[in-house]
């Protein structure tokens, strides 16, 4: 009887250590998918968060040469009319992130800029030019640097880079979603994002 028992209790130890180590395997299996499955998300959103928008400039462009001295100018100038497609976007490729499979947590250390791209087209009108001050390569790209960097400040008035940063704010969400369905954390910058509201309280350290 002592033997039956004996062997009966063995045989439970040998069923539980079996079950035991079976039950961690599951887990780390499933472990391992849920961090496939977060990198491969976010491969898969990692494409430009793009914000368009159109811009015009008149710029006035003058230039003038002293001959012999200022007894004699020779000048020239021309009206530029500038129309200027904008973009605005991240490009999700670039952002830095680690999956924690220990605390089972996706840490999102740090997003790319904004890149502003402007695609400008000039017209020239009323160009005119004495014969001893021509226009030359000179002339041309002043004006575009001039005209660029003018364009460059409408931009960062406008509200293009908020529309762009709600567009960025839409695919971090994506994360929040993902890690929270599968009891996960999400973090951005060692700040835990613990609701869709922390994400828009965060929001203004996003833009650079």
């Amino acid at each position: 009887m002592k033997k039956f028992i004996a062997g009966v209790l063995i045989t439970l130890a040998i069923v539980l250590v079996v079950r035991s180590c079976n039950d961690g395997k599951e887990d780390k299996s499933i472990l391992k998918e849920n961090s496939m499955l977060i990198q491969q998300e976010i491969t898969n959103v990692s494409k430009l968060v793009v914000t368009e928008g159109h811009f015009a400039e008149v710029y006035n462009y003058k230039d003038s040469k002293e001959l012999f001295g200022p007894l004699l100018r020779a000048e020239k100038k021309a009206l530029v009319v500038v129309n200027a497609d904008v973009t605005v976007a991240y490009d999700l490729s670039k952002i830095e992130f680690e999956v924690d499979e220990a605390t089972k947590t996706l840490k999102i250390k740090s997003i790319p800029e904004a890149e502003i791209n402007l695609n400008p087209d000039f017209e020239y009108y009323d160009v005119t030019a004495d014969y001893l001050n021509q226009f030359d390569a000179t002339d041309y790209n002043k004006i575009k640097k001039t005209v660029n960097a003018s364009l460059m400040k409408k931009v960062q008035a406008s509200a293009l880079l908020g529309n762009a940063e709600n567009r960025l704010i839409s695919e971090l969400q994506k994360f929040y979603i993902l890690t929270n369905s599968m009891g996960w954390q999400l973090t951005y910058q060692d700040q835990t994002i613990e609701s869709l509201e922390t994400l828009q309280e965060i929001k203004p350290g996003i833009l650079p």
